[in-house]
């Protein structure tokens, strides 16, 4: 698979994860904000196996996505 044909499918799953935020009630929510939250991990670990990226796109709970923007305001790093 191209990396870029890659790319667009690791996009359209944070998508569709922040899709899934706006039906509980978290209308602001960007599929950048879900890989911005997703992505900070492997910033110490280095660039992960595709399952394993799949995953915790897909598993990612709100009150995590939620614990990462308020750390990240804290910090003075909005997204």
């Amino acid at each position: 698979m191209a990396d870029e044909e890659l790319n667009r499918m690791i996009e359209e799953l944070c998508i569709s994860k922040a899709e899934e935020f706006h039906l509980i009630g978290y209308e602001h929510v960007t599929g950048q904000e879900v890989w911005e939250c997703v992505s900070e991990k492997y910033k110490k670990t280095g660039h992960p196996e595709l399952h394993e990226l799949v995953n915790d796109i897909l598993s990612l709970k709100v009150m995590k996505f939620m614990n990462f923007m308020t750390i990240s305001a804290y910090k003075g790093n909005p997204l």
